[in-house]
């Protein structure tokens, strides 16, 4: 398995659907999922990403003060980070409360949205996509907003064409379309990033990047397929075929953190994931992502995620 294909194993993701929107122009407000919006969904994420599809009509988004960006029926918005973002009916429209407005969920059925001024309709499905584990490097890597408009290829069209489907019959209240809608939305975030990556610009810094370089590629691949070893630097830059020196600052360069640091941060992904998914004790688990004593294991593990290796597995975080 490559190193993409073991990152997105990594990120567990959980898809849901917890909003359907009717909006008619103008209108505006500003959108973050809450804990709230995940009511019977499980427990608020370590990492969560917001996305948005348009089912009909059209609109726009805007992040962190940056430009409002179109988006039409059949595109979908995903926001890796979940950070509190603008949505309108056209740019510079000032945002409105929508608490009283809201339609709470009910019997399965999520929660519903009806806004606007009587003009040009849209309707929107708002969903996530939850990761238990922090810290993953694919996520981290990637920007504030990813915009897809999925039918643009072959390989996306069946997904777009069945999400679209997905969404016909959640509107129509059909039974489980809003589990279908979640597990298509990881399939469609899937799509967003291989198609990011096939996009990146030369001189670009980062964790998709360093996957794409022909030396810290290599690197990468070695320490995920065997987290295991016993690396060292000196080891992966003989693999590499440079100087300690050379590879280490070509690795650091592209992945702001030096080698030995990303491989203990990987280890540490790995077993959590295991933590959660195998009964084997956590001595054995240590020592399959590489660590000598589970002690040394513990401690680490702690310093990542603020809780114990026994209280993660358990889901009951001890701080």
């Amino acid at each position: 398995m490559d190193a993409l294909s073991q990152a997105f194993a990594a990120v567990r993701l959980a898809g849901g659907v917890f909003l359907d929107a009717e909006f008619s122009a103008p209108w505006s407000f500003v959108s973050q999922v809450e804990p709230a919006d995940l009511d019977g969904q499980g427990d608020f994420p370590a990492q969560l990403i917001a996305f948005h599809y348009i089912v009909a009509g059209r609109l726009f988004v805007a992040v962190d003060d940056g430009p409002p960006q179109p988006l039409a029926a059949g595109e979908i918005v995903m926001l890796p980070r979940n950070p509190p973002h603008l949505l309108s009916s056209a740019p510079g429209l000032p945002p409105v409360s929508i608490g009283d407005r809201m339609q709470a969920a009910c019997d399965g059925a999520p929660a519903a949205l009806r806004l606007g001024g009587g003009g040009e309709p849209c309707r929107v499905v708002c969903g996530f996509l939850a990761c238990a584990a922090p810290h993953n490097p694919l996520l981290a890597s990637l920007p504030p907003l990813l915009r897809l408009a999925v039918g643009d290829s072959a390989a996306g069209a069946w997904i777009e064409s069945s999400f679209h489907h997905a969404a016909a019959e959640f509107a129509r209240g059909g039974a489980g379309s809003a589990a279908v809608l979640g597990k298509l939305a990881e399939l469609l975030f899937i799509e967003a990033v291989r198609r990011y990556l096939a996009k990146l610009p030369p001189g670009h810094t980062g964790w998709l990047a360093g996957l794409q370089d022909r030396i810290v590629g290599r690197a990468l691949a070695l320490l995920h397929a065997r987290p295991d070893h016993p690396w060292t630097t000196e080891a992966l830059a003989r693999e590499a075929g440079l100087s300690r020196s050379a590879f280490a600052a070509r690795f650091t360069a592209l992945l702001g953190v030096p080698p030995m640091h990303y491989l203990a941060n990987w280890r540490l992904q790995l077993a959590a994931l295991r933590l959660r998914d195998s009964p084997a004790a956590i001595a054995r688990i240590a020592e399959a992502v590489g660590y000598a004593s589970e002690a040394a294991f513990c401690r680490a593990f702690r310093r990542a995620f603020g809780t114990t290796p026994a209280a993660w597995r358990r889901g009951n975080p001890e701080c």
